[in-house]
């Protein structure tokens, strides 16, 4: 009988995969077949009916007083996190856009020091010092004119990141206080309310009548993948693991990511995906994995002597 420790790991390395291969399932889409904010509209609306579904067998109570704090994650870890998110990747390489979200734990530790006095330790310090300078380095990289880096799309994947941690800080208090898809649910309703107007125009203009069946594939990948099942499956492993634990499965996305580009680059060659994966990002990718496993990391022994 398998163990829930194994559970768990398998659900945590599925859910990196389908986030993973989104990065090149989205960038598909758009923007031949549909613009950014309206295929986030489609992905808030699709994922939030799905979850309110489960939400009705689930009885909770909600204080009223958490309505405010409840609106700005909506805003924050729904609303920005999504549009700057697929915007930047359609002007972006998804190698790029899988990097750079790889520093979100950075940017928690930083903003969990200025917003809950967490302490920052030397190692700590170290960590977020060079996994900034390997974002930064690589969202300086997107102006190169090798492969579909863009540094425009680079910051707005980097602002997508860093709302995204924001919104991981703010949310912690009402996760220990209710149920998670209770949080969920009305973080997605509010994030809904602030994306609608951005989203909207773009929908109602998107051509759906030349949609062929890979298309329709790959938009219902996007809606229920990386939005609805990927939650799900993490709310189970962390059930059973630490957050912790749970944040390094982080490094399986630019991994899957780059497989996944090197295969069509591969198999197509007029992909335009060539030049994407270069040793300047792949530098970029590691400085950002050591500064990710020295915040995460118990202290090590040279840092207990400083």
């Amino acid at each position: 009988m398998i163990s829930n420790n194994i559970k768990a790991h398998s659900a945590l390395l599925s859910v990196n995969i389908i986030y993973g291969a989104n990065y090149l399932i989205a960038k598909g889409l758009m923007p031949d077949r549909i613009g950014a904010s309206a295929l986030v509209f489609l992905r808030i609306a699709g994922a939030g009916i799905l979850f309110f579904i489960l939400k009705f067998f689930i009885k909770e109570k909600l204080d009223k007083k958490d309505l405010k704090l409840l609106a700005l994650c909506g805003l924050l870890g729904v609303c920005m996190n999504q549009l700057f998110s697929m915007n930047g990747l359609s002007l972006t390489s998804p190698v790029d856009a899988s990097i750079i979200v790889t520093a979100i734990p950075i940017f928690t530790v930083i903003i969990s020091y200025f917003l809950l006095k967490e302490p920052l330790t030397t190692q700590r310090i170290l960590g977020v010092s060079l996994g900034a300078l390997g974002a930064i380095l690589l969202i300086y990289l997107g102006n190169s004119s090798l492969g579909s880096g863009s540094i425009t799309g680079n910051i707005f994947v980097f602002i997508n990141a860093l709302s995204y941690s924001f919104y991981l800080v703010l949310v912690k208090p009402l996760m220990q206080k209710y149920k998670p898809v209770t949080v969920i649910c009305w973080v997605f309703l509010f994030g809904f309310i602030f994306m609608f107007p951005f989203g909207i125009s773009q929908l109602i203009t998107t051509d759906f009548s030349v949609y062929q069946a890979t298309d329709w594939t790959s938009l219902f990948y996007v809606i229920v993948g990386p939005t609805f099942l990927a939650y799900l499956l993490n709310m189970y492993a962390l059930q059973y693991v630490k957050p912790s634990v749970s944040g390094s499965y982080i490094y399986v996305q630019p991994v899957v990511a780059m497989l996944l580009v090197a295969i069509v680059t591969y198999l197509y060659a007029t992909s335009n995906y060539k030049g994407d994966i270069t040793f300047e990002k792949l530098l970029c990718c590691i400085l950002i994995f050591i500064g990710v496993f020295l915040i995460s990391s118990k202290p090590l022994s040279y840092f207990k002597k400083s």
